[in-house]
């Protein structure tokens, strides 16, 4: 990393080399609605508006030990393989900040990615430089690293990625679906695969999606615990996002959501997973001549039993209080 002020204004430099084409890496950081899954960081992305050549986003990202969001523009240009960007409105210690990825092309499977950043602090409080250096330079080194694992697993990635669904419907009331996975505080004393959770949530402006962190221990059938900890972004009052920020040991990523749409007399409640898999962990943790198929199957099964059992809880938690 390279670092350097002119004013107030601090410019840092991040790089690293990919044993991958030039397009292959820009197409990962084209794609910013796949980060949540890809960078480390990354929570959740909201698109707010899109164009060809740009567009305008939302992010809630960690950095350190807290949940930021800020909304950004974004260029793309995929001829030059760079994407710039600035942030709009910045989260305090954060007044301004802004930047671009390079890549340069160094032969038919070797890249060279830069990450760029110019930011400047809420008045210029050296502890907030201090910060928001130390958050750069970990999130950037980690986005960097993340890049090249992506980029060079090629064709593999498609393999060890993939997202499925589960839904019920109900005629209960949907406010009282969402309550019911809004407040996971409960979920010990109502869902039989959870024992344990804590729960913290930000205080927040009312018209402002709440932030929630939770660590949680789960159950699985054959009696073994999971501790799990998750950042969850909730839009009420029909949809909550969420991201596993420790995952158990057969993924390097798990991102999720739970939404409530009209459907019918009634309402669809839907549990959604995406997942990239650990393919190294594969026999250690299910046995040997385990595959990646083996994997997806077991991750599938198991995230799907615990969903479906939510969904089916809430369910009736809803109708049993709508026919009171």
């Amino acid at each position: 990393m390279r670092a350097v002020t002119t004013t107030d204004t601090y410019l840092t430099t991040h790089g690293i080399t990919v044993l991958a084409p030039a397009r292959a890496v820009y197409d990962i950081i084209a794609e910013v609605a796949d980060w949540p899954q890809r960078f480390a960081p990354n929570v959740h992305v909201e698109h707010l508006e899109r164009t060809p050549d740009g567009e305008r986003i939302r992010i809630w990202a960690t950095a350190g030990e807290v949940v930021k969001s800020w909304t950004s523009r974004r260029e793309l240009d995929p001829d030059e393989l760079r994407v710039t960007f600035r942030q709009e409105v910045s989260a305090p210690p954060v007044a301004a900040m802004g930047g671009e990825w390079i890549i340069t092309a160094h032969g038919e499977n070797i890249s060279r990615l830069e990450l760029r950043h110019d930011f400047r602090a809420v008045d210029d409080d050296p502890s907030g430089v201090r910060w928001i250096t130390a958050a750069v330079d970990r999130n950037s080194d980690s986005e960097l690293a993340a890049v090249k694992a992506l980029a060079e697993l090629g064709d593999r990635l498609g393999e060890l990625e993939f997202s499925f669904e589960d839904t019920v419907f109900t005629t209960g009331d949907p406010a009282l679906v969402y309550d019911y996975l809004y407040r996971a505080d409960l979920w010990p004393e109502r869902l039989p695969h959870v024992s344990r959770l804590d729960l913290k949530e930000d205080p927040a402006d009312a018209t402002e999606p709440r932030v929630q962190v939770m660590t949680m221990d789960t159950r699985t059938a054959d009696g073994s615990v999971h501790t799990t900890e998750s950042v969850r972004v909730c839009f009420g009052p029909d949809r909550i996002v969420y991201k596993q920020t420790t995952v158990p040991a057969l993924m390097t990523a798990h991102t999720g959501s739970w939404t409530i749409t009209p459907a019918g007399d009634g309402v669809a409640v839907t549990s959604r997973h995406t997942v990239i898999l650990k393919p190294e962990a594969v026999e250690r943790v299910l046995g040997p001549d385990k595959t990646v198929a083996d994997a997806r199957a077991f991750v599938q099964r198991a995230l799907s039993t615990n969903s479906t059992t939510t969904l089916r809880h809430a369910r009736a938690f809803a109708e049993a209080a709508t026919r009171e």
